[in-house]
């Protein structure tokens, strides 16, 4: 026991041998806990050796220079993947600021916010041009306003240049964003309820949902057919119905990229697609004009047990380009080639109203768009004319016609906050702001 009283007092008295021997590795490698022994040297000397060590390893000199202590592996590794941006080590990345008009794709324009707080007043209608937008290279199919009411100043339209495009509508008419996320001509395309993604159909056989902010597609399915209309479920936004060049309709869920339900039908296309009563039921309308085609122009369908509801719903032999529900009533309006819109019961057994016929204007072949304001009490309609025609709901009688643009005018659309402000678009690619 006395060897361990002198050992703990190495540090004050340390043992004259230990100092006048030479120790070349401990200069190298003071601050490890080198222990020097030797086959003739006893356990108590070597026990002093370490004591020795560890009282010059707590006193110990400043190294030579160009002498760098000893570090572990594993502490080295552990220190460098604890540097930070700011240190030397890593090369400092410059800010990439965003492009040009991005702060308008998800905050508020100083436009509508004015308008948000009121309520909805009498629809006014639309006089003169606010500006003109030209940028897509091919026909325009659809426009439509954004669904979210602080985000309505954003118009999305889709084009047969194969690119959709998202427009400061209200704000100078300034192209935000370009989505390319198809190969083919994008037919049909729409908002996603909550603003923040789009889904588009295309010629090129794929529907796709596309991520407004960053324009990345989300996730995108094959249909095996040319698509020509997509329809989200209001219940579900991420299933949805696709119909095109193909005697089936495909129900989608966008999670997993599977079909849940096929709906199948004696035609050969799909020309719209419009879900009712919630989204527990939907009616399709086909390109069937042949014999008996009352059995099969408009249909009506289950959505969870794919079993037709009715297919006496429409008695004339005019096809239906286009589909739109009222707002507030259960009722829907069809487009159809014989020069007027016709309105129907959007419960069953989906009768249509034969008091009501919204004409004036012409079809001629052309996929023109019909449409609601936001409170239902206007009906509008392009037509193969060029010129945009506003109906009232309950009269039926014509607003006003607006001469609007010299081709076919496919597309119009009230704005759902701003009064007054419309958007149209014609066969060559021209859209225009109207207010």
């Amino acid at each position: 026991m006395a060897s361990l009283v002198e050992y703990e007092d190495s540090d004050s008295d340390p043992d004259p041998d230990l100092q006048s021997a030479p120790h070349p590795h401990l200069e190298l490698y003071e601050d490890q806990p080198l222990i020097m022994s030797s086959s003739s040297s006893s356990s108590s000397s070597a026990a002093a050796a370490a004591a020795s060590v560890s009282g010059c390893r707590k006193r110990a000199p400043p190294l030579p220079a160009g002498v760098r202590p000893y570090v572990p592996k594993r502490q080295r590794v552990s220190s460098a993947a604890a540097l930070t941006p700011d240190t030397p080590h890593t090369p400092h990345t410059p800010h990439t600021p965003p492009p040009a008009g991005a702060r308008l794709l998800s905050e508020v324009s100083e436009r509508v916010r004015p308008f948000l707080a009121l309520k909805p007043g009498r629809v006014e209608l639309p006089r003169r041009v606010q500006c003109l937008l030209q940028a897509h290279q091919g026909p325009v199919n659809t426009l439509q306003w954004s669904p979210v009411e602080h985000l309505s100043h954003l118009l999305l339209s889709a084009s047969m240049d194969n690119t959709c495009k998202v427009w400061d509508g209200v704000g100078g008419g300034r192209s935000l964003r370009t989505y390319s996320a198809h190969r083919g001509a994008v037919r049909d395309a729409c908002w996603l309820p909550c603003g923040r993604r789009l889904l588009s159909g295309s010629f090129d056989g794929t529907t796709a949902l596309t991520d407004v902010e960053t324009g990345q597609t989300v996730t995108q399915m094959d249909n095996g057919f040319k698509v020509t209309c997509v329809a989200p479920r209001p219940s579900d936004p991420e299933v949805f119905l696709s119909g095109g060049f193909s005697s089936e309709v495909k129900a989608w869920d966008a999670r997993c990229r599977k079909v849940l339900r096929v709906y199948k039908a004696p035609v050969q296309q799909t020309l719209d697609v419009l879900f009712v009563s919630g989204g527990r039921e939907f009616v399709s309308s086909t390109d069937s004009v042949s014999r008996d085609s009352a059995e099969r122009t408009l249909i009506a369908w289950d959505f969870q047990t794919t079993a037709k509801l009715s297919n006496q719903i429409f008695h004339e032999r005019y096809t239906c380009p286009s589909l739109s529900a009222h707002p507030l009533d259960a009722s829907f309006i069809a487009q159809t080639n014989g020069g007027y819109i016709a309105l129907f019961s959007a419960q069953r057994p989906y009768r249509m109203n034969k008091r009501r016929r919204y004409e004036g204007h012409k079809v001629e072949g052309f996929a023109v768009h019909c449409g609601f304001s936001a409170d239902g009490s206007v009906l509008v309609s392009g037509s193969s004319t060029g010129s945009v025609h506003f109906y009232d709901y309950q009269s039926s009688r014509t607003l006003m016609t607006l001469d609007a643009h010299e081709h076919a005018c496919v597309c119009a659309v009230l704005h759902p906050v701003l009064p007054a402000v419309t958007a149209t678009c014609d066969w060559t690619g021209e859209i225009k702001i109207w207010t």
